[in-house]
């Protein structure tokens, strides 16, 4: 299945010309960028890894990240997006997703053209609710977009397989990224940051920022431990969990308790 997929993006960038171009992944070190980064290496296209960060990201998945792009001889950017995120959040409501997708997108745009990358390529997969009004806009293969206002084209060479095919793609390929053991968005492992875990219907604040970090570190310790997804929104200190066994939850029941005694309570260490 491995090799299909590589001869398709070899023989999808001969013909379009990507054969020929400077390739930047959109890299956040989860499944879906890990496999891109791994099929265009494989195809042997000129590829680069972008990973964005800021000061709540997770510092063990960073590091995952890096170990993966030196075992695949892959040049790897390290771009700190605190300061863009900040002024793109803070003062807005939720979720702090679309605010931190802005701020990494023109990121991403004038990092890609400042540095002489022509294209910009994500791991977006047939599941992802990106086939709609955003590639309605495209005149060939959605596979390969330009978006407007953006001027340099998007690479998608996930897009036209299920979420089902990415894992079994993965799992293949021997990509396994370092787990938080968040709760997610969905059954599929779907982590981001704990910044994600801010109340909807909150105004983002520096110090709710913080607070997601704090408490939900210390809550993927014990998810982590015990090998069950859990994550906690604030500031409502809602406890979301699949499948959790009692002990687990008393345990976790004990953190929030503690943060809400004290939001500034520091997290644990591992």
């Amino acid at each position: 299945m491995i090799e299909k997929a590589v001869e398709e993006i070899r023989d999808f960038a001969e013909k379009t010309g990507l054969a020929e171009k400077r390739i930047l992944v959109l890299f956040s070190g989860g499944k879906d960028s890990s496999l891109v980064l791994y099929l265009l290496k494989k195809a042997e296209l000129n590829v680069s890894a972008l990973t964005f960060f800021h000061r709540w990201s997770w510092r063990e998945t960073l590091s995952w990240a890096m170990k993966f792009t030196k075992s695949l001889g892959v040049e790897h950017y390290l771009v700190d997006i605190t300061e863009g995120l900040l002024r793109e959040a803070v003062g807005r409501k939720g979720p702090v997703c679309i605010h931190c997708k802005r701020a990494m997108l023109w990121n991403a745009k004038w990092f890609a053209l400042n540095n002489g990358f022509e294209v910009l390529a994500k791991g977006d997969n047939a599941n992802d609710k990106i086939i709609g009004a955003l590639l309605d806009q495209c005149e060939g293969d959605i596979r390969l977009c330009g978006i407007p206002k953006i001027g340099i084209p998007f690479f998608r060479p996930l897009i036209k397989y299920t979420a089902e095919e990415v894992e079994a793609l993965a799992e293949e390929a021997g990509i396994k990224p370092y787990r938080m053991y968040e709760h997610a968005r969905r059954r599929q492992w779907r982590e981001g940051c704990p910044l994600q875990y801010i109340d909807k219907e909150e105004t983002i604040t520096p110090e709710l920022m913080d607070l997601a970090y704090r408490v939900n570190y210390e809550v993927s310790r014990i998810a982590r431990k015990r090998r069950v997804r859990i994550s906690v929104r604030v500031p409502s200190f809602t406890i979301m969990a699949w499948n959790p066994d009692e002990e687990t939850l008393r345990e976790v029941s004990e953190v929030v308790r503690r943060f809400k005694g004290d939001p500034h309570a520091p997290a644990g260490k591992t």
